[in-house]
């Protein structure tokens, strides 16, 4: 599995998954920090990438494309530290593996996980 990280979350959870040994670039690695949400959603559709963001737009762009990938993680509520958010990532992602490989969104919150998946229909 390889990993996009989008611009609404710290660089730190890109470098916590590549100190895991899991492939994982941050947009500001490639110049993409001002890219518009369809740039980026483009980019991990090409490279296979699985989107980690907390913007709700990359779930609208797979609403409205009907895409089966890129599968996106979106951190919603109140968990906003860096450090939190890396670590309940690395807990759950073998569980959640299968589901991002065929294409699906995660939607991880204060006290559960949601997983929907792909495509999704409005």
């Amino acid at each position: 599995m390889k990993f996009l990280v989008d611009n609404a979350l710290s660089p730190l959870i890109a470098t916590g998954l590549k100190d895991a040994g899991i492939d994982a670039i941050h947009v500001r690695e490639i110049g993409l920090q001002s890219a518009a949400d369809l740039t980026i959603f483009e980019l991990a559709a090409k490279e296979d990438r699985i989107i980690i963001s907390a913007d709700t737009d990359f779930g609208t762009l797979l609403a409205r494309l009907h895409y089966l990938k890129p599968s996106v993680i979106l951190f919603r509520g109140s968990m906003k530290h860096p450090g939190s958010q890396l670590s309940i990532l690395l807990k759950y992602l073998p569980e959640i593996k299968g589901t991002l490989e065929q294409g699906s969104i995660v939607v991880i919150e204060d006290y559960r996980i949601r997983i929907r998946v792909l495509p999704i229909f409005e």
